[in-house]
């Protein structure tokens, strides 16, 4: 089992990067069952997610090649139309092969993704937009199975906005006859970056970035030669790394526009947040002010920033209100805070975090993504040693993240128990 050992205190100074967002990448290498070709998709994450993705993709009868963040997929030899759960258990993204493959195939059987730490994320939305486009699906023995001649174009309401579900019905529909229309559609980015590239393909996608996403079916799509977007939320997570150690950091291959709500909620805690060059600069203050935030969909403030925001919000000079709207149960990383000194109290769906002066290192236990990096966030401004445990929950969507964090200044390494 590895672990990160963190010396805090050091103010993080310097140029970083930001790597391709791992979940723009999933989807787009999902999307390529679309159509018998070969595919290139660059400025991919070197992360556990995209293997497995390329491993379920191998496991259909692609080819699958990684080489310098340069993902090659060879998709006109696929022959199996069953995602197993020995694949689909460790990653909750396989779900996104379903749209695709029962579009261009005719079929799918894919194993249900099961729990996830942060709350439930059910798929049932998935299986209704998918119905209402004439597909016959059942439920058994925990999986999928999915059927349809040909899908044909239909009108979609989604009661959440749910990010996969929109992604799914999306690739879907572009080889549905007629034309399908997304209501309360998810406005991530992501989706955004998704629409983009299928439209490299072929596709007929408008409106991907609003609420209504409009879906004119075609017969067949294309080979896909495509750029992954920077990551958002690694980017936001840097933006807290300076804030939280008072540092002074320009975080290249960014896109602020990805960050609007975050940058100004950061912004408001005193942290100088400034367009640079090839990204943003940002300057840390002596200590944060203490500021309210309430998680939201896009483009409100995203649940996947709100423990890093805890963290920085631990140290604040007075008290902040965290409202999480998203996700049940993501407040795990509270506990692990605390340990570190942090004065955290929780009621319902309600974080009340009064900053005091300085956390203490401590062994602490990552518990999900977002959780991990806000014990790191966590580390680099306490005082004396952290050690954090079950990191691989880190490496699941931060690419090489301590070697990142040592060429900005930081003391940490990585070490094997």
């Amino acid at each position: 089992m590895e672990k990160l050992l963190i010396s805090g205190g050091q103010r993080l100074k310097g140029k970083v990067s930001v790597s391709g967002a791992k979940n723009a990448a999933l989807p787009i290498m999902a999307s390529t069952i679309l159509s018998a070709g070969q595919h290139r998709i660059s400025n991919i994450p070197l992360l556990r997610d995209v293997n497995t993705m390329g491993n379920l993709l191998s496991h259909l009868g692609a080819e699958f090649h990684i080489q310098n963040s340069t993902v090659s997929l060879d998709t006109r030899k696929i022959n199996t139309y069953e995602a197993p759960y020995e694949l689909v258990r460790t990653m909750r993204a396989s779900i996104l092969v379903l749209g695709p493959l029962l579009a261009r195939y005719g079929q799918a059987k894919v194993s249900l993704p099961g729990g996830c730490a942060i709350g439930a994320r059910p798929i049932n939305l998935h299986l209704m937009g998918l119905e209402k486009m004439g597909a016959v699906i059942e439920l058994e023995h925990g999986y999928v199975t999915a059927r349809a001649k040909r899908l044909t174009g239909a009108e979609i309401y989604l009661d959440i906005p749910t990010v996969t579900g929109t992604e799914n019905l999306m690739m879907a529909a572009t080889l549905a006859k007629g034309t399908t229309r997304i209501e309360n559609a998810a406005r991530e980015p992501e989706v955004t970056d998704l629409a983009d590239a299928l439209n490299s393909m072929g596709a007929r996608i408008h409106g991907a970035g609003d609420s209504v996403i409009t879906i004119e079916g075609v017969d067949e799509l294309g080979s896909l030669e495509h750029q992954v977007i920077p990551d958002r939320i690694e980017t936001g997570t840097f933006i807290v790394a300076a804030g939280i150690t008072g540092g002074d950091i320009t975080i290249e291959n960014a896109k602020p526009e990805h960050l609007e709500s975050v940058i100004a909620k950061i912004q408001e805690t005193g942290i100088q947040i400034e367009k640079a060059d090839r990204g943003i600069r940002v300057i840390g203050s002596t200590r944060p002010i203490a500021k309210d935030v309430k998680t939201m969909p896009y483009p409100g403030f995203p649940t996947d920033m709100q423990a890093q925001f805890m963290a920085l919000m631990a140290i604040a000079d007075g008290t902040s209100i965290i409202r999480e709207t998203i996700f049940e149960n993501r407040f795990m990383h509270v506990a692990e805070l605390r340990r570190m000194g942090a004065d955290i109290t929780i009621e319902g769906s309600t974080a009340t975090v009064k900053g005091v002066k300085s956390l203490k290192g401590a062994p602490v236990m990552a518990t999900d993504l977002r959780a991990s990096a806000s014990l790191v966030l966590a580390a680099l401004s306490a005082e004396g040693e952290t050690i954090i445990d079950r990191v691989y929950h880190l490496d699941r969507g931060y690419e090489a993240i301590e070697h990142k964090l040592r060429q900005l200044g930081a003391n940490v390494k990585r070490i094997k128990e």
